[in-house]
């Protein structure tokens, strides 16, 4: 591993909002429908390009995700976002069609013991079901996009070869895969391995948008951000408030949270096109739904522009 690189970095970065859906996915309290659409037009309203709305799964082992056909159809949609969900498998992709999803994603793990603990498969059975969700989608005009969770790093079976990773994103863009997101799922990568990993996707698969999903849950998510940043990727996903995290592995609270990374970009002086005031009072909306702090800094310390403002207006 070498020592951290740097390039030019991108001047603008889209941002995948995933709150609705992995951040509510590990709430305890779960959200009435109207709470959850309320919150998503409010996220509409922010300047986002792309919403995750939810997850069709069983709602015995996710009960949060279990009204998101009521969620769809009850969101007002806004021209130029797209509302993505989640989906397993055929049923899930099946479901989320059903429900009018812009673009369905499926998901399976890098490491055999995380993708049985998640959806109860083998990697392999995994990718069949992959093969069929992607017929399934295209032949409905669809965009399907894949995520590999923990790419960064397994809580069961520890480091996670590159190799393997890249293989199984190989297998993924020979079904259709419009776009793949490396998931940080349980927060177990660090910048020299956000550039080491980011270095061999970007050298098999020069030409492939890559999208990052990286986790706070020690502390390192926004350095691991701008690791991403330095190799050049210019998509994150990110979660209002920084709530969620992955209830099928331990240790693993807390994405990267969407007012504290807009905050930080726009100091760096890379655009996002997002109203950072709108999305601040968008996770303090959030907590008062929840009935709990969020992990956001930005919300409790203020933005940095204001504070500067406030200290050079005459007195």
């Amino acid at each position: 591993m070498t020592v951290m690189e740097s390039a030019p970095l991108p001047t603008f970065v889209h941002i995948r909002e995933v709150g609705p859906r992995d951040g509510l996915q590990n709430e305890p309290v779960i959200l009435s429908t109207a709470q959850k659409v309320k919150l998503i037009d409010m996220l509409s309203a922010t300047g986002l390009q792309a919403i995750e709305v939810g997850a069709f799964v069983r709602p015995q082992q996710v009960p949060q995700m279990a009204d998101t056909e009521a969620v769809f159809a009850g969101i007002k949609r806004h021209p130029g976002i797209t509302y993505s969900a989640i989906a397993p498998n055929v049923i899930g992709a099946r479901r989320a069609l059903a429900a009018g999803a812009d673009v369905v994603q499926v998901f399976l793990s890098a490491s055999e013991s995380h993708n049985r603990s998640n959806v109860n498969m083998s990697i392999e059975q995994s990718l069949t079901q992959v093969a069929e969700m992607a017929a399934l989608v295209h032949g409905a005009g669809k965009p399907f996009d894949a995520v590999v969770s923990v790419a960064f790093g397994c809580p069961f079976e520890g480091d996670v070869p590159v190799e393997r990773v890249l293989d199984i994103c190989q297998r993924l863009l020979d079904v259709g895969a419009e776009q793949l997101t490396l998931g940080d799922t349980t927060g177990m990568a660090h910048p020299l391995l956000v550039q080491e990993v980011v270095r061999a996707f970007r050298a098999r698969f020069p030409r492939q948008p890559l999208r990052l999903h990286l986790h706070s849950a020690r502390g390192a998510g926004l350095a691991n951000l701008l690791a991403g940043l330095q190799m050049g990727v210019d998509l994150f996903d990110s979660s209002i408030g920084g709530i969620g995290g992955c209830p099928f592995a331990p240790g693993a609270p807390g994405n990267l949270c969407t007012e504290d990374v807009v905050h930080l970009l726009h100091e760096m002086g890379i655009k996002t096109g997002l109203n950072l005031p709108a999305l601040m009072n968008t996770a303090r909306e959030l907590e008062r739904m929840l009935g709990h702090e969020v992990p956001g800094q930005t919300i409790k310390a203020g933005i940095c522009k204001h504070l500067r403002d406030r200290e050079s207006s005459p007195r």
